[in-house]
């Protein structure tokens, strides 16, 4: 049973050090962000173009969309979004600006050739790899991709928060797939979000989600760890300062889980591993005849409701959390 899944996954006993160190050593450059705005032709929505220093001071690109027609400061929805995408075109994705959201969607550095184009480079090399992104500096925390990409995602609520029209505590985190484990990653690592919502959560449960699944992107460990064989315990002792499971542990924010139970890219085990051990308030919903796609629409409007709740009229009630059940 999903409900009864407990996940077997160790975390480091320096695991927050790691952090800690990291995510302050980026914030030592300065804060500078750049905004250019787009000519869309769009009646309701206004679109910036945004540059800011992410890990190393890199510069990391994201789509900044806002109501055109606003009074006061605005809650802020931060998005990443999901594995070897983008951030698209500058007309897509315009959900939440115009429910009435500062909409910062950030692109994930080095990807963005496959279905929706990125802008973002990434100037750290690697050694050996699978193709995809899995692989990237596997056998060394310090070198792994998604040191980089966490950090970025950190810079980016921070970002968000320096606007002078957003609501610094009224910021929440969103994602699907590699989107939402990136959105799991900052709700750990940024404690005091207003709200979260996690689709089809990839990057949790690595280990075990790497052993039931024999599709990529999952696969591009197996294949890695095939021509590799004596580099398991390193790939593995990497992975376990990536795992979302230890950044749910840390994550406060009231957050909203959703799986597919016939997920054969992320599986529903894996996202019920993380969701028992969020720490904050939390609810999930599992759709028994979906895969990855989960609830697709439906969990959009799950969020919207919920968001409207948390960021517009205070906390609202979700029922279960460690700090409930304690």
């Amino acid at each position: 049973m999903l409900t009864d899944y407990r996940s077997s996954y160790k975390e480091p006993e320096d695991f927050d050090d790691f952090w800690t160190s990291t995510i302050a050593e980026a914030r030592r450059h300065e804060l500078t962000v750049e905004i250019e705005p787009v000519d869309t032709h769009l009646v309701t929505v206004e679109v910036f173009d945004v540059t800011y220093p992410g890990f190393g001071g890199h510069p990391i690109r994201a789509w900044l969309r806002l109501p055109k027609h606003r009074k006061g400061k605005l809650p802020a929805v931060v998005q990443f979004h999901g594995y070897s995408s983008g951030r698209g075109a500058a007309v897509e994705d315009l959900l939440w600006s115009s429910a009435g959201y500062a909409h910062l969607y950030m692109d994930v550095r080095g990807q963005g050739g496959d279905w929706a184009g990125g802008d973002t480079p990434d100037p750290v090399g690697s050694g050996p790899a699978y193709p995809g992104f899995l692989t990237r500096g596997i056998e060394n925390r310090d070198e792994y991709f998604y040191r980089r990409v966490y950090t970025d995602a950190v810079r980016a609520v921070d970002t968000v928060r320096g606007l002078d029209f957003v609501d610094a505590e009224r910021v929440a985190v969103i994602g699907n797939s590699q989107g939402a484990g990136i959105a799991l990653a900052t709700a750990g690592l940024v404690p005091d979000l207003a709200a979260a919502h996690f689709q089809a959560p990839f990057l949790a449960d690595i280990q075990q989600a790497t052993r039931t699944v024999s599709t990529f992107p999952y696969a591009e460990i197996t294949k890695y760890l095939a021509a590799r064989r004596n580099s398991a315990d390193r790939v593995w002792q990497t992975l376990a300062y990536f795992d979302g499971i230890a950044f749910a542990r840390r994550a406060e924010a009231p957050a909203w889980f959703s799986a597919g139970q016939l997920d054969d890219v992320v599986p529903a085990q894996a996202v019920y591993g993380a969701y028992h051990e969020y720490w904050g308030p939390k609810q999930i919903r599992l759709w028994e005849h979906n895969g990855h796609e989960a609830g697709g629409a439906e969990d959009l409007a799950i969020a919207l409701s919920a968001f409207a709740g948390v960021l517009r009229a205070g906390h609202i009630h979700l029922g279960q959390s460690h700090r409930n059940e304690e």
